[in-house]
């Protein structure tokens, strides 16, 4: 049961601010928009330490001959997303022009998409964790997965508007926009329930495996949140978002971890 809660938190989180649609206006200001994208890679930057490389690198062991496995498991993170961002069509809020191969698809579908894109390593962190508990091979208690669960739900609220009020605002019922953005988030309890099953049917390391979420959600970070934060006039709005996420998903780490 608490496995099946900590599954279902992060969507709920997506759930929660595609719901914002019925009470925010037909758009978000910039000033709001960037200072939820510096909240939301506050919160995956401190989770991609705190509770996937720390244990990773606990559990390695000192030396560089017992840690490069982690190193690898980064890269390949990393790897792993640059691939998906370029071979998916999709389009961020912000952006006139769409990524990834040339698509017919609709500019809503490509929004979608793109959050969706966002949500796999979230889910992959989540279910790696899980696993790891579940098998006990790394040094966190459920308590501390928990935290990780309910900071991946906090951090996709402003993600689950941000995708819910632009859908509106191109006009899109409320009901519709609604529907389309709770749907994004379906992706990342998806990806944590196959992220389980790999690691049930494998011989991974889990050191491997827990860098691996942290390098997929790093380049999330890196390559999308903080430049759309940082992008044009009020730059520090983001910063402060970055900041306040950040120590939220430290204070919820050493409160549950």
């Amino acid at each position: 049961m608490e496995i099946l809660i900590g599954l279902t938190i992060p969507f709920l989180g997506t759930f929660i601010g595609a719901a914002m649609v019925f009470m925010l206006r037909d758009k978000i200001s910039d000033k709001t928009n960037r200072a939820m994208l510096g909240f939301a890679s506050g919160v995956m930057v401190a989770a991609s330490f705190w509770s996937l490389l720390q244990p990773a690198l606990e559990q390695s062991g000192e030396g560089f001959g017992n840690v490069w496995p982690v190193f690898v498991g980064f890269i390949a993170g990393i790897a792993f997303l640059l691939l998906l961002d370029t071979v998916i069509p999709h389009q961020h809020v912000d952006d006139k022009e769409a990524e990834g191969p040339k698509s017919k698809l609709p500019r809503s579908i490509k929004m979608i998409l793109a959050v969706a894109l966002h949500n796999i390593p979230e889910g992959m962190a989540v279910g790696v964790v899980f696993a790891g508990v579940m098998n006990g091979d790394i040094g966190l208690s459920m308590s501390g997965a928990l935290a990780l669960a309910l900071g991946m739900a906090i951090q996709n609220i402003p993600e689950g508007a941000i995708i819910s009020v632009p859908l509106r605002s191109e006009g899109k019922s409320r009901t519709k926009a609604f529907t389309w953005g709770a749907a994004s988030g379906l992706v990342e309890p998806i990806a944590a329930i196959a992220t389980m099953l790999f690691i049930e049917s494998s011989t991974g390391s889990m050191p491997v495996l827990l860098a691996f979420a942290a390098g997929a959600m790093l380049y999330v970070v890196v390559e999308e949140l903080i430049p759309s934060s940082q992008a044009g006039e009020h730059s520090n709005i983001g910063t402060i978002g970055f900041a306040l996420g950040f120590m939220l998903m430290m204070l919820l780490d050493t409160i549950l971890g």
